[in-house]
């Protein structure tokens, strides 16, 4: 059995899973404070400003906060970590305006050299009229439907990270189950679950996908199962193979004397012996489940908007790649490349580090 505290140091020798798992880290403390940190902290960031759609990275613009006549309950800290917090004001894109007596005139942005001139009564400002013009940067600039592509960016991690983490937590379950009763008990066990293997092997996973999606329906969670219920036949078979080379071992045959049961020689002796090879599939599964996700957003069978996903944001803005904004699909393609490359380095560093043969 690889030492746990040997196998973790010769890890940390190896740069690129070094750099993955930065990537990784980051990725996940992004995902977790996504709403702190992105600039549209409204729910799924659907903040909709339809005047300012389809601009550039670096784009920037002047808001009139207007307060909405029914303000949203205040949120507490961990609903507003959880699921955003709703806007109190309405973002009213203008390029100029002007204070006289008692009201408030704005210059309202509609399009390229058009205006239209709005009064409001100082009433409706909560405090200082100062505090309700703001100029907001779009870093990455905007989609169709004007709202902040980096927002998306960054709460659109959460549903990567996720599907990734139930895959692999689907995969690992189903695949550890099965591949560990194949190779432990051999004879007709083995037959049916590799016949069973062979069957789902020789479906396209994108295909068992489609079929599980309709199945389930679109949504969320149905994503999660669907991708994770197509990743579990490589770990069942490296189970399998592993156990089948070591399940007459001296040590399992001194567990068996012994009187062990089948379960703890399994789980408490077999299987930390063979977690290398495990480790390093669940860290293939992790980037496949991204892609996988990824692609069927962008089929429109995946996360249902307003919810971001990157494969959803790709599909939203391809045209834009022919056009003079690229960036809005480019964003999502190259964070999704970011992390699955994460997951790969740190996937061959933990085959070097633990010697796993392939």
């Amino acid at each position: 059995m690889t030492n746990p505290a040997k196998g973790w140091q010769q890890l940390l020798k190896i740069k690129g899973a070094v750099i993955g798992m930065v990537i990784i880290v980051v990725s996940l403390a992004t995902g977790i404070l996504a709403y702190w940190l992105a600039p549209d902290p409204t729910p799924f960031a659907n903040r909709m400003i339809i005047e300012i759609g389809g601009q550039k990275p670096g784009f920037s613009q002047q808001f009139f906060l207007l307060p909405k006549e029914a303000a949203p309950a205040p949120v507490s800290f961990l609903e507003r970590t959880v699921a955003g917090r709703p806007d109190r004001f309405q973002f009213i894109p203008i390029t100029g305006f002007t204070l006289t007596g008692d009201s408030i005139t704005i210059s309202k942005f509609i399009d390229d050299g058009v205006t239209e001139r709005i009064s409001y009564p100082l009433s409706v400002i909560e405090d200082s009229p100062s505090k309700h013009f703001i100029t907001q940067v779009f870093h990455l600039g905007t989609d169709r439907y004007g709202r902040d592509i980096l927002s998306r960016l960054i709460i659109g991690v959460r549903v990567s990270l996720l599907v990734g983490g139930i895959a692999m937590f689907l995969s690992l379950t189903i695949g550890l189950l099965l591949g560990a009763i194949a190779g432990y008990y051999g004879g007709k066990w083995d037959d049916i679950i590799m016949w069973f293997i062979n069957v789902i092997w020789s479906v396209p996973t994108l295909l068992l996908v489609f079929a599980i999606t309709l199945l389930l329906g679109k949504g969320f969670w149905q994503v999660f199962v669907a991708v994770g219920l197509t990743m579990w036949v490589n770990v069942a078979r490296i189970v399998r193979g592993q156990l089948i080379a070591i399940r007459h071992i001296e040590y399992v045959e001194a567990a068996r004397a012994l009187g062990y049961s089948d379960l703890r020689i399994i789980f408490k002796h077999i299987l930390p012996n063979i977690i290398g090879p495990v480790l390093v599939v669940a860290a293939a599964n992790f980037a496949s489940a991204i892609v996988i996700e990824a692609g069927l957003s962008f089929l429109g069978v995946g996360v249902q908007p307003p919810q971001p996903s990157w494969g959803g944001m790709i599909k939203e803005n391809y045209n834009f790649i022919i056009t003079n904004n690229p960036m809005l699909a480019l964003a999502p393609g190259f964070a999704i490349m970011l992390l699955v490359l994460a997951f790969n380095l740190l996937g061959n560093g933990i085959r070097d580090a633990l010697d796993v043969k392939n």
